[in-house]
């Protein structure tokens, strides 16, 4: 297996990865990629929900 963002690899004593050393552009990109993800998969779980009023939603923060 390749992994084309790795600069290094640090190992045990095994010779198996327990971390890896990616540049500083490279671990924001993964972030980003990361939080894009997780922002599609909340879009898709809230596309058949019905938005609440203002009002409606005013209550519902008064309740908590």
């Amino acid at each position: 297996m390749t992994y084309p963002n790795a600069k290094e690899f640090i190992t045990d004593a095994k010779g198996h990865i327990v971390k890896v050393v990616l540049d500083w552009g490279e671990y924001q990109n993964l972030l980003e990629a990361l939080e894009d993800e997780g922002l599609l998969r909340a879009m898709k779980e809230a596309e058949d929900v019905i938005p609440l009023s203002l009002d409606q939603a005013l209550r519902e923060l008064e309740k908590e």
